[in-house]
Parts: structure tokens; C-alpha cells; sequence
């Protein structure tokens, strides 16, 4: 049987314009390359699963490439980018904070720092999770860190900024990484799906997207979990069953009834909701999120803030249209209302079921 890769490995990105989301980043560092104004030490900050450790590995490699392009990315054909490919490079070292978090491993790391490179013009150290060093190798690191050699270069990266002290944060370029955007997830797993002959509904890969919450390796986890799952056939209502997510289809359903003030209708739907053993919360929070989905589908100039394909899209502005901006205001209101005040319900069930029967009484 043929060794299976993970996605978030497999297909990870290995120059800067393949990063996903992150241009900000990407371009600020191509350009101190070819301008020659390299900081010391940089500190790659954000979520877990945006492209920290990546970008941080990219620059490595392409600081020390013999022959970058014109537009700085890697040649991956000379002797250092062949060496950091295979993983064998003698100028790159990385470090685990989580696990090598002592005064001892800094020290070791220090002592390697004065020694020059034997090829290529930089070392660097990248040193993942730094929020987790002790106080103690926090100190152990800092003189380093403020005057390194001219050869050495130092790319930290942590999930919890606020965790790293001042005193190393005033000694690097803060790089701030965010969230990347739905449509840029989506884009990225329709490329791979075609790579690997999956076929894919569009709005099943929106689904993974929200799921993902901006986390690109959360995205392409969820991506390699549900391609097992459907056999390499991602349709919507296949990929929410797995995931234990509400289908959209749900809340169209749902404001259906509120429209033709089906009472009956509304609270059998909630039923086989509850009984599928979906959290009220979550359901009421789906719901106030669908309402301000309308609200936005009102305007066409407005359909790219829905961050959904244009298929779902058409049928958000279709019911928006029928309910009416009215209406929709109004459902919006009580359902966030009802929504910020369901942590303090005592039958949370009865409290859902009040919020819709209101609903559709309008």
C-alpha cells in the first residue's frame, strides 16, 4: 500500500507565492531580500495552521539561495536549496520550544551561533512556539538576540504573542499573520481536490472553509477526513452529516415557515434538530448568522461579504427578496437577542422552542 501523505503536508506551500493569504507578509519579505535590509531576528506571530512555520522555512531557504529569481523566491537548483529540500541543510536548525523549552538547550543554541557558516552566507534559527521558553532561557537568549553575529538570523514564531516578554519583543520585526479568508481556503482546496480527482459541490468546501474558523492545516485536516469519509465525493449534505454541522438548507427551510407563520412546521423541524443532538446554542447562533446572511443579500454590491458560492448566494438574495428588509431586521433583533440570552435559560430547550414560536408568529 502506498504511504499516505497528509494534504497540509503534501501540498505545503515551498516559495512565497504559494503561501495562501498572507501577502502582507509574503511581499514585505521579498522586498527586504532584494533590498538587502534583512532584520536580525523576526517574530512570526498568529492562529495556529496560517502559514507561521512555512513563511519561516521559506525565508530561510531563500536567504541563503546562490541564485534567486527577480522576483526573490528560491531557484530550488543550487547547492543550498538542494541541501534545505532534502532536509540536510548544515544552516538551518530548528527548534520546539514546547519540548526543548530549558536554559540548557538555549545555551546549546547560543554556542552553535558563534560558529560561522562553512557554506552559503547565512545560519538561521527558526525557533517554533518561543512563547514556551522558560523565564530562565528567555534571559539566557536575549544578549544574543541584541547583537548576534552579522551571519546569524533568527525567525521565532508563537501562537501567544502576549506570552512573549518586552524585552525580546523590542528586538525583532513583529509580523503579524491573520486569519486567512474563506474564498482563499476554498480556492486552495478546489486546486487540491483537482490534484487528487476528487469531485467536490462547491458549497461542501465553503462548509470546510467555516468549519476551519481561518486555519488553513484545520481546512486541509477536515479536507483529508471527509475525502475518506465520501469516498472522493464531497457533496454537501454528506460533508455536514460528518462534520455534525447544520446544513444551510435548515435555515432556508426554517425562515420558509416563519414567512407562511407555520408554527406546526417550525417547531417539527426543531425537533428532528435537537434529536440529530445539535447544541441550542450553536443552532441559535446559525440561525442569527442566516438572518444577517439576508440582510446582506439584499443588495447585490453586497454578495461578496457572504463569502459562499454563487449558487447559494442567488438563493440568499431569492428569500431575502421575499421576507423583505422589514422582516428581516426584525428577525435578526429577536433571534440575537434570544441568542445572548440563552446562557442563562434553565430549560434550554423551552427557551429555543420560545425564541421560535415568536419567530414565527412575527
Amino acid at each position: 500500500m502506498e504511504n499516505f501523505v497528509v494534504s497540509a503536508r503534501k501540498y505545503r506551500p515551498s516559495t512565497f507565492a504559494s503561501v495562501v493569504g498572507q501577502e502582507h507578509i509574503t511581499t514585505t519579505l521579498k522586498n527586504a531580500i532584494k533590498t538587502g535590509q534583512l532584520a536580525q531576528a523576526f517574530l512570526f506571530c498568529g492562529p495556529r495552521g496560517v502559514g507561521k512555520t512555512t513563511c519561516a522555512r521559506i525565508l530561510a531557504k531563500t536567504i541563503n539561495c546562490t541564485n534567486p529569481t527577480a522576483d526573490m523566491e528560491a531557484c530550488n537548483e543550487c547547492e543550498s536549496c538542494r541541501s534545505f529540500n532534502d532536509m540536510v541543510s548544515m544552516n538551518v536548525f530548528e527548534l520546539d520550544a514546547a519540548s526543548h523549552n530549558g536554559v540548557d538547550d538555549i545555551r546549546d543554541l547560543v554556542a552553535q551561533v558563534y560558529v560561522p557558516p562553512q557554506t552559503g552566507k547565512y545560519k538561521i534559527y527558526i525557533i517554533d512556539e518561543v512563547h514556551m521558553l522558560s523565564p530562565v532561557a528567555f534571559n539566557a537568549f536575549l544578549k544574543t538576540l541584541e547583537e548576534p553575529p552579522m551571519y546569524a538570523k533568527f525567525i521565532l514564531a508563537t501562537t501567544e504573542k502576549h506570552k512573549v516578554i518586552p524585552t525580546i519583543l523590542s528586538r525583532c520585526q513583529v509580523f503579524e499573520f491573520k486569519r486567512i479568508q474563506e474564498n482563499d481556503i476554498v480556492n486552495h482546496l478546489k486546486y487540491i481536490a483537482q490534484q487528487e480527482n476528487v469531485s467536490y459541490e462547491e458549497d461542501a468546501l465553503h462548509l470546510i472553509a467555516r468549519k476551519a474558523e481561518g486555519g488553513l492545516r484545520d481546512a486541509l485536516s477536515t479536507f483529508d477526513q471527509l475525502v475518506s469519509f465520501t469516498r472522493a465525493n464531497l457533496t454537501m449534505s454528506l460533508c455536514s452529516e460528518n462534520l455534525n454541522m447544520l446544513d444551510t438548507e435548515v435555515y432556508f427551510g426554517m425562515v420558509d415557515a416563519f414567512q407562511r407563520k407555520d408554527v406546526a412546521s417550525v417547531m417539527l423541524q426543531y425537533e428532528d434538530i435537537a434529536s440529530r443532538g445539535f447544541n441550542g446554542q450553536h443552532f441559535l447562533t446559525g440561525l442569527t448568522e442566516h438572518f444577517r446572511n439576508l440582510v446582506v443579500a439584499m443588495d447585490p454590491a453586497m454578495h461578496r461579504l457572504l463569502n459562499v458560492s454563487e449558487n447559494l448566494a442567488s438563493r440568499y438574495g431569492s428569500q431575502a427578496a421575499a421576507c423583505g428588509l422589514p422582516a428581516l431586521l426584525w428577525y435578526l433583533n429577536l433571534s440575537s437577542d434570544f441568542e445572548f440570552r440563552y446562557k442563562d435559560a434553565g430549560n434550554k430547550r423551552l427557551f429555543v422552542e420560545v425564541a421560535l414560536m415568536k419567530l414565527a408568529a412575527g
